[in-house]
């Protein structure tokens, strides 16, 4: 199938060595670049040395380059896609649940740079999504898990219905029930691709999709955690800070969630450290950190906090 999208452009494939591993057959005939697997890889080191394996292709503009992976490999494939010759084509596979509902939707593509999160990247749309869930077969508990926190954090900021629905069923019924699977990837995909269409480049409606992230990507880099698990965490401690500023009376809700679908909410951590990093993430503007709030499930809104007020919650809520 991917083939058949490049038509008659050259078509470089760059995957991680878990996914290759797992599906060498696949990759023969394609020409193939394997980074390591991992957030850790998800630095300039490693896009140098796509970019030197692309030179030794002899690619060109006009070749294709397809990124089949998780959200690691999507970022780091639409990043270099976007810089390599000032812009080639290129598309994704996402083979993983978090990939699929979210990292690989939207265009935002990038690399960490140091303990700081999607510091450098652009914004740029890929030619295609390929879903092939096939792929999800070989998904690592951990990483269903992982997943769910962003099918979670969607429902709680803009489909209440659908948190009703997940509150119904289990990790394990998703893992099994490929129907329902299918039905709440697409649900997910549809919901996130309606917000970027709306708002590409994340002036108004599209920050509502940080709910979690600003606190979560602060304990990832911290606590050395995996995403999903992060993010969850950073949803409980935006769950409390929306009740103690706006009245949100659903907190007990979204953490039995969580924690029914086999996520953390909450772990021990040093609030300075956070704190010092949220200081450098991308939505503060000047003391003030742009966080996103409940006022209800499926309701979420933008609210300046100054960084000081936010240092008070965390040690209070550590």
């Amino acid at each position: 199938m991917v083939l058949d999208l490049a038509g008659e452009r050259p078509l470089v494939v760059i995957t991680d060595e878990n996914i290759y591993e797992a599906h060498k057959r696949k990759f023969s005939k394609i020409d193939t670049i394997v980074m390591p697997a991992g957030e850790d890889y998800k630095v300039q080191a490693t896009v140098d040395m796509i970019i030197e394996q692309l030179i030794e292709y002899k690619a060109d503009r006009n070749t294709l380059l397809v990124g089949v992976g998780g959200g690691v490999v999507t970022d780091v494939a639409g990043y270099v896609a976007s810089v390599f010759m000032r812009g080639l084509p290129f598309g994704f596979v996402p083979t993983s649940l978090l990939a699929m509902v979210d990292a690989a939707i939207g265009g935002k593509n990038g690399i960490d740079v140091g303990i700081y999160k999607n510091m450098v990247g652009i914004i740029r749309q890929p030619e295609f999504l390929l879903y092939d869930y096939a792929l999800l077969k070989t998904l690592p508990d951990l990483e269903w898990a992982n997943g769910m926190a962003e099918v979670i954090k969607h429902a709680a900021i803009k489909d209440g219905a659908m948190f009703t629905l997940l509150s119904a069923k289990s990790l394990l019924f998703i893992k099994r029930n490929k129907a329902f699977q299918h039905k709440i990837i697409m649900r997910n995909v549809l919901l996130k691709a309606k917000v970027v269409q709306a708002d590409e480049f994340e002036k108004n409606e599209r920050k509502l999709l940080n709910f979690g992230h600003t606190i979560g990507h602060a304990i990832e880099n911290t606590l050395k955690i995996p995403h999903g698990h992060a993010v969850s965490i950073g949803m409980v401690y935006a769950a409390h800070l929306s009740s103690k500023m706006v009245r949100f009376k659903c907190s007990d809700r979204l953490i039995q969630l969580l924690e029914q679908y086999e996520l953390p909410t909450h772990a021990a951590m040093d609030a300075q450290k956070v704190l010092d990093n949220i200081g450098k993430d991308k939505k503060r503007f000047g003391d003030e950190i742009h966080f996103v709030l409940l006022q209800r499930i499926g309701k979420a809104f933008i609210q300046p906090i100054p960084i000081t007020e936010l240092a008070k919650h965390l040690e209070n809520t550590n």
